[in-house]
């Protein structure tokens, strides 16, 4: 298959992909991978096949694909096509939640020579390793590379990264509980769509509707968050996104144990956990797990609570998301008091004090805890984070973090 022939193919492969007729796509593109020799077209295709694999939640395959690209980019000694294949291969081991690989793999793009490439996909490159961090629970480190991602989004006029970005940054919110900010991102993110996205892929309005459904849930406006979620689920469902759908689900049984609706809850946190564990989404499989052991919990069936805790123990530890055990020794904390069981609390008591230290989630004015209940935030431009009201109330200019990280010992 010569050059022309193999643009056609991969031509018409977009066309079936972009009409959802996804495994036409993925016929057509194979069979230009075991026929064509031209190296560009092939990793081309390769690169289609990846995103495809992407989305439709098979991040195995689209591991493989992305190895198979890297070696392509080497035999065509272009620094541009190497650039592109290791963000794939970031991108892969993100979605498999290897965070420590996918940080590796971007600082080696970051680490290429300047490329034609490095200023279109600079600000993908920050945006994944931002979201490994977030999946490390690094948040200074998440904050500081979706910021730079933003530039690289207003810099190259790129809203399609910005929606992205704000999507991320909504998903950091929640996470570090200013439920305020964690609804303005994706607010932020869904605007665009409506503003420039009529020519995008609809995916970019189902992600923002589900972002928005988490932060309306915590917020307590559970008919709003119902509302986004559904929206988003259809959109799931019409275009075969697996892992989306998982998420959906999850949403959903959390709206439903808000309500006090366990009955509906578990079945929906079953569904998720399924496609959460076919698809290798880990850190998924975590959140599943803590909403089924509150059900528990609410319930008082506390032995299956702490089954459940378990297991969600040994996947957060695997994947190392500190504020997943957090969150975990700190209900395990409340059970075994609850059992007047002191030697297991204690043991909770100091995992949970030593995750708030490793994760930096605490005021560096006030010295109380961030993320233990929904506050007001602020990022400073260093990206240390502290309550609204003690950078009001103290009037403080710089940073008093980086101030007594930069004293050395002696003249403090």
């Amino acid at each position: 298959m010569g050059q022309d022939q193999t643009k056609q193919q991969i031509a018409k492969g977009l066309q079936l992909y972009q009409s959802n007729q996804t495994e036409k796509a993925l016929q057509v593109w194979t069979k230009v991978l075991e026929k064509s020799s031209d190296l560009v077209g092939r990793f081309r295709v390769l690169g289609c096949l990846v995103t495809a694999h992407s989305e439709m939640g098979r991040y195995k395959e689209m591991l493989k694909f992305a190895v198979v690209q890297i070696d392509t980019a080497r035999e065509l000694e272009d620094a541009d096509f190497l650039l592109e294949s290791y963000l794939n291969l970031a991108r892969s081991n993100e979605k498999l939640c290897e965070f420590h690989k996918t940080i590796s793999y971007c600082k080696t793009c970051l680490g290429l020579p300047g490329t034609r490439a490095a200023t279109q996909l600079g600000g993908q490159v920050s945006l994944s390793m931002g979201n490994a961090f977030l999946g490390l629970s690094l948040f200074q480190k998440a904050l500081e590379s979706f910021e730079k991602a933003l530039r690289y989004a207003h810099n190259n006029d790129d809203t399609m990264l910005e929606c992205r970005v704000c999507c991320s940054l909504g998903s950091f919110y929640v996470q570090v509980k200013d439920y305020e900010k964690a609804l303005f991102f994706p607010c932020k993110a869904a605007e665009l769509v409506n503003d420039y996205g009529k020519g995008w892929s609809l995916k970019y309005r189902a992600m923002s509707q589900y972002h928005m459904a988490v932060a309306y849930r915590l917020l307590g406006h559970l008919g709003s968050a119902m509302e986004c979620c559904e929206e988003s689920m259809k959109i799931a469902l019409q275009h075969g996104d697996r892992p989306l759908q998982a998420l959906c689900l999850l949403c959903f049984a959390d709206i439903h144990r808000s309500r006090g609706d366990l009955e509906t809850a578990f079945p929906r946190y079953d569904s998720a956990m399924s496609i959460m564990t076919e698809i290798g989404n880990r850190l998924g499989q975590v959140q599943v797990l803590l909403g089924v052991a509150k059900c528990w919990v609410a319930r008082k069936a506390l032995d299956k609570a702490l089954d459940a805790i378990e297991r969600a123990q040994d996947l957060a530890e695997e994947v190392g998301n500190k504020l997943g055990q957090l969150k975990l020794h700190c209900l395990s904390e409340s059970i075994y008091r609850s059992r007047g069981l002191q030697r297991e609390l204690r043991a909770h008591v100091v995992r949970f004090h030593e995750c708030v230290e490793e994760t930096e989630l605490y005021c560096g004015l006030c010295g109380e805890s961030i993320g233990e209940k929904n506050s007001r935030l602020q990022a400073l431009p260093c990206s240390h984070i502290f309550h609204l009201r003690c950078l009001q109330n103290n009037g403080t200019r710089s940073c008093p973090n980086c101030h007594r990280s930069s004293m050395k010992p002696g003249f403090v």
